[in-house]
């Protein structure tokens, strides 16, 4: 039974309530009104307003059990609020992308290879879940160190008895670059430029040389056919030299043929390698061309999906294609960390894309504000699970 509307509250004493030389409340004192418990009619406000937004959709209490799969965990999550319900939105939405006539672009940004995301990414292509990947320099470089033997470890943000300055002063000092709490010995950056000096390079060189680039000028090939290239590259090095890791994301993606844009390459060791090898040689990028390519993809696309991972340019990348399309993104899932006040690209949400004509008015779109280390595996084993 709903309370019945209290208009005032009074507290009621034997005598004044005294401390030290100062009364705070005598008899029969009134305070402040006391708003409503409840109403009679929930359908209505106190002043007989008709409730517009509100809808009766009770929150529910999610269950996790032993031996329940990614997806039943994430059907739980739709039961329950804030990040909860929106990484079931976003897997609702993944997963209608995942349709055979959805085109789907990926944005992958961040440190998502070293720290341990590549055989997710390399299986989505594989089993063709990408018809184009836009990711950084950086990505494909440490893919690359991994395909070629190289590897990443676990590292520490802080060592015992150290500042954090201390201790990384004390791994530059030790050949040891770290990215948050992940370790890269540097002897891996010796190995990867020998495999493009000696396995990338020269048949693009010889390509410029011969004027037989895909660039606007013969002289010139696009950062497309590098990323074959380098795909190529890696896939015959890890199987030649039976390196246990797999051969990773850029040999998925040249063995399916599936495209890899880099458009921010020269902010990465594989640019600097690039611009290094280019002042010696014929080889030379046209940092244009790819967008021939991944325009076709956007004008041939009968529906259209972005699953946006971080931001940068890799995000705007992806999202801005649509921009010299006919139409948009059907589907759209961001995962980041970024918040939008900023007015920073990278925390921009999705329904602000809409509105420079990103994604379609009537676009299924989901932002997930976590780590995206945590959310992007959720994601795509949830996803896949209903749809395979």
């Amino acid at each position: 039974m709903a309370f019945e509307k209290q208009q005032e509250l009074y507290i009621l004493h034997s005598g004044p309530v005294c401390s030290g030389s100062h009364c705070l409340l005598g008899h029969h004192e009134q305070i402040a009104p006391l708003k409503p418990f409840a109403l009679a009619d929930p359908g209505m406000t106190d002043d007989e307003t008709p409730r517009e937004t509100f809808s009766h959709d009770p929150i529910g209490h999610a269950e996790a059990r032993a031996g329940m799969t990614v997806g039943e965990l994430a059907e739980e999550y739709g039961s329950a609020g804030i990040g909860a319900s929106a990484m079931h939105e976003a897997v609702d939405v993944y997963s209608e992308m995942l349709d055979d006539d959805v085109t789907v672009f990926v944005g992958l940004a961040g440190a998502m290879v070293p720290t341990g995301m590549r055989r997710i990414v390399a299986d989505l292509v594989r089993d063709g879940h990408a018809d184009a990947l836009v990711t950084t320099g950086a990505n494909l470089t440490h893919d690359a160190i991994e395909a070629i033997g190289g590897k990443h470890h676990h590292g520490e943000v802080h060592a015992e008895g150290k500042t954090e300055r201390e201790h990384d002063e004390r791994l530059r000092d030790e050949g040891v670059d770290r990215i948050y709490n992940v370790y890269l010995p540097q002897e891996h950056f010796a190995l990867f430029e020998s495999h493009l000096r000696e396995e990338v390079f020269p048949p693009l060189a010889a390509d410029c040389e011969n004027d037989e680039g895909d660039g606007a000028r013969g002289s010139a090939v696009s950062i497309r056919r590098f990323t074959e290239e380098l795909g190529r590259a890696n896939a015959e090095v890890n199987e030649r030299e039976d390196v246990e890791e797999g051969p990773g994301i850029a040999a998925a993606a040249y063995e399916h043929d599936v495209p890899i844009y880099c458009p921010a390459i020269q902010d990465s060791v594989l640019g600097l390698q690039a611009w290094m090898y280019s002042q010696t040689s014929a080889f030379t990028l046209d940092a244009l061309a790819d967008m021939d390519d991944i325009t076709d993809q956007a004008f041939e696309a009968d529906e259209a999906g972005a699953l946006v991972v971080g931001g940068g340019v890799p995000k705007n990348y992806t999202l801005q294609t649509m921009l010299v399309a006919p139409d948009a993104y059907d589907y759209a899932v961001q995962l980041t960390m970024d918040t939008p006040e900023t007015g920073g690209l990278s925390g921009a949400t999705l329904d602000e894309a809409r509105s420079w004509g990103k994604l379609e008015k009537a676009a299924r779109n989901a932002s997930v504000y976590a780590d995206a280390t945590i959310t992007f595996p959720l994601l795509v084993a949830a996803a896949r699970e209903r749809v395979e």
